[in-house]
């Protein structure tokens, strides 16, 4: 269980996880700045289509429109991750990565090397999906 969360009194030093935090903060950094490289690139892709038909035909403006859409979810979906990558972060900050938020249980290493912004352990994570 972790502490700080769990416990009536709080403790001075948190836990230590089971497993090297200073290769999965360099791994969500890495990640973090990989996602905001990409956001940089990506970003004519979401402006606005035109709609001069002098200029464009029907069907590529409504290819342009369907692109915009998908680069705005994508966007989306990007600032979803960005989000997650910031909280494991926090998480690393405070001592309480690798601990599941639900259970209090250590997350199984796999499982954050696969993915590392993981909250959940894996039978918390299975029964909030089946909600």
């Amino acid at each position: 269980m972790i502490p700080s969360l769990f416990s009536a009194q709080p403790t001075s030093t948190p836990m230590k996880p089971p497993f090297d935090p200073k290769s999965f903060r360099a791994r969500l950094q890495q990640l973090q700045r990989d996602l905001l490289a990409l956001a940089k690139i990506a970003a004519d892709a979401t402006a606005t289509v035109e709609l001069d038909q002098a200029r464009m035909g029907r069907l590529s403006r409504m290819d342009a429109l369907q692109s915009q859409a998908m680069s705005v979810a994508t966007c989306r979906r990007r600032d979803q991750q960005l989000a997650q990558i910031a909280a494991a972060l926090r998480r690393l900050d405070e001592g309480e990565f690798g601990y599941c938020l639900e259970c209090g249980e250590v997350i199984a290493e796999k499982r954050l090397q696969i993915d590392p912004t993981a909250s959940l352990c894996i039978t918390c994570a299975e029964d909030a999906e089946s909600r």
